[in-house]
């Protein structure tokens, strides 16, 4: 599925060009704008596809050889096969590919009705996912270690609560920046950031499948991006109205981390004490508070005469 939908999308966008160049346009000005660095990205599976076969030939990361379709399942399923150059050169090819919308609609006048506006929304969405599908260990879907019962050990509860916080820590920033970076050019539709978290919620779903799906955990993320973008229509953020701006970003993480935790109180219970679950919560709108400075600065104050 991975290599058949990327040779269709490398058939359509060098074909493209190819067109454009047939028709009297210079290389350079051929591609669609926005769409150079997906034929960049194109040409990064080209050489990552071979490299990945070679990479398990050579190294490989399965010590036996698979038989049936349960070793198949596991194999590949550990930190080290999804961080591989390989891999990495992948991920960083389709990145680039699935991000030509987003830097088309950027380039082009802004447009909010969902027509124009479509695009762009899932490319933003496909963007975030390769993100939070790089980064998967530390997801708060991938291990709920804030949910059940207290470990009995002190140790494991200590490491259980730290690699818990910075997982939420690290997945705010992927969820906001991205977020922030489109809000600061471009308004989105109404309705288009609950589909892109939804959407992302859903794919993160699908690789922590725990018997029911959609798990508890998937619907409350998708609840946190409608609440996100009840956020955008009643701030209405943008970089020449700072306070809202600012209010936004710390916002957004915020009410998707509460609805994460209201998941894990309705079903499992919390075993980490108030004092921590809400302090992680409020530190994650943090995250998203610092990085709408890095996006918006502030102004240099005006000297009075």
């Amino acid at each position: 599925m991975v290599y058949s939908g990327y040779l269709a999308i490398a058939v359509f966008l060098v074909s493209t060009l190819v067109t454009s160049v047939v028709r009297g346009h210079p290389w350079r000005q051929a591609p669609p704008d926005g769409y150079g660095l997906s034929l960049l990205g194109v040409a990064l599976w080209a050489a990552g596809g071979p490299a990945d076969l070679a990479w398990h030939q050579l190294l490989g990361f399965a010590e036996e050889p698979l038989l049936d379709f349960h070793q198949l399942v596991g194999f590949e399923a550990n930190v080290e096969a999804l961080l591989s150059p390989a891999h990495t050169l992948l991920g960083i090819g389709f990145a680039l590919i699935v991000s030509g919308p987003l830097r088309a609609a950027l380039r082009r006048p802004e447009a909010s009705a969902w027509s124009h506006g479509l695009p762009m929304v899932l490319s933003l969405a496909f963007v975030m996912s390769v993100l939070t599908f790089f980064t998967q260990f530390a997801h708060p879907l991938a291990n709920l270690w804030a949910s059940g019962l207290a470990p009995t050990s002190a140790d494991l509860a200590d490491t259980r609560q730290e690699l818990g916080l910075t997982g939420m820590l690290l997945t705010a920033a992927i969820l906001t920046g991205p977020i922030l970076l489109v809000l600061r050019e471009r308004q989105l539709p109404v309705g288009g950031l609950s589909m892109v978290l939804t959407l992302n919620a859903v794919a993160m779903g699908f690789l922590f499948d725990r018997g029911s799906y959609p798990s508890p955990q998937v619907l409350a993320q998708s609840a946190g991006g409608v609440a996100a973008d009840g956020l955008l229509l009643f701030l209405r953020p943008h970089a020449d109205r700072v306070r809202p701006w600012r209010a936004f970003a710390f916002g957004v993480p915020t009410v998707f981390q509460l609805a994460y935790f209201g998941s894990l109180l309705l079903t499992d219970g919390i075993w980490w004490s108030p004092h921590l679950w809400l302090g992680s919560v409020v530190l994650c709108g943090v995250v998203g508070w610092l990085l709408s400075y890095l996006l918006v600065p502030p102004r240099p104050a005006v000297a009075r005469r």
